[in-house]
């Protein structure tokens, strides 16, 4: 498999310049690669995470996908609106979605419920494309934005050319890290009286490696692998959505991501909307160079707003990491809900 360049792990940012004219071309797992770093999930890969599991123990199930909601909190004008669809009686005088018709279908007098929803796939628990994000016309592996793109979409690197993955989890827990250390200011608790990190929290290489230890992770992140970070910032979704936005979420920067990075995992993940810190003191208002940084020099997918409550709560460190993702063709990232398999003590 691939082998990636040796950096420091620092915080000095890449060339633009030399990245837009193809610094970063061909990618790691060679010219025309769509796939970047889930060509790390092999049969044995798969193999090796199923394994975690003893089949004489029962197996419980996490959703790792917050609920979507009509008007979830999303960034510019991105947007979940959904309406619901009547058809074989009147609804209430108040309703305001749409009534196809009252009177019930035939002799058998059927109703029907469905729904009309307009969204982004980039929008709640998602995982991004290699071309979510790229530098001027570059993208991953030199794909170019004028020769891929058109009305409904690309014609390389959307989402139907990802594939399912059966792999290991790996969840760092950077929020109990602070909280049993005693590190007050570092957390908050949030309206609903869960706590969270603290706005523009910068998650650093001491916290991923502080954490893996206090959980008793021995198996170093490895390639295939997907990591979910804990920080507690999805308890804002309901009860503060500005703060959820505009707040500053917790998150590793470009030191972090090259360090991961160098381990080959398939998708890195948060649970907030934006998975790296935008802490403006540190990026000196530099937009999410992180995300281009991960798509286009190394293949490593993102996945945000990816629900670890539950996980975090079991105690649940190791597991299997299960998606399918949604195959709409040309799109940037895949709503299709991620799953974990896990037997927590």
């Amino acid at each position: 498999m691939a082998r990636f360049s040796d950096e420091p792990f620092n915080d000095e940012m890449y060339d633009v310049a030399a990245v837009e004219k193809g610094a970063w071309v061909p990618s790691p797992y060679g010219p025309g690669d769509e796939l970047g770093t889930y060509n790390e999930v092999t049969p044995e890969k798969t193999a090796a995470a199923l394994a975690l599991l003893d089949p004489t123990r029962p197996v419980r199930t996490f959703s790792l996908s917050e609920t979507l909601f009509d008007g979830f909190p999303a960034w510019g004008s991105r947007e979940y609106r959904q309406r619901l669809v009547v058809m074989g009686y009147r609804p209430p005088e108040d309703f305001e979605g749409i009534l196809l018709d009252p009177e019930p279908l035939g002799p058998t007098r059927q109703s029907v419920h469905e729904e009309r929803v307009t969204t982004s796939y980039n929008l709640g628990s998602k995982i991004n494309g290699l071309h979510h994000t790229g530098v001027g016309e570059m993208f991953y592996n030199g794909f170019r934005g004028p020769e891929i793109a058109r009305t409904w979409g690309t014609t390389r690197l959307g989402n139907e050319k990802t594939r399912p993955i059966v792999t290991r989890g790996v969840l760092i827990d950077v929020l109990r890290l602070v909280m049993e250390r005693g590190r007050a200011d570092d957390w908050f608790e949030t309206p609903n009286g869960g706590p969270s990190l603290r706005p523009n929290y910068r998650i650093s290489v001491e916290d991923i490696e502080a954490a893996l230890e206090l959980e008793g992770v021995r198996d170093p992140i490895g390639p295939g692998d997907v990591v979910l970070f804990h920080t507690g910032w999805s308890n804002l979704i309901r009860t503060d959505p500005q703060m959820y936005l505009e707040g500053g979420p917790p998150g590793p920067y470009l030191r972090e991501l090259r360090y991961l990075a160098a381990r080959r995992p398939a998708i890195l993940c948060n649970d907030t909307w934006c998975f790296e810190c935008m802490d403006p003191e540190l990026t000196g208002g530099l937009a999410v160079p992180g995300h281009s940084l991960l798509f286009m020099k190394y293949g490593i997918r993102i996945g945000e707003a990816i629900k670890s409550q539950e996980v975090s709560d079991a105690r649940l460190y190791e597991f299997v990491f299960v998606h399918t993702p949604q195959p709409a063709e040309g799109a940037t990232a895949g709503a299709g809900p991620c799953m974990a398999l896990g037997q927590p003590e």
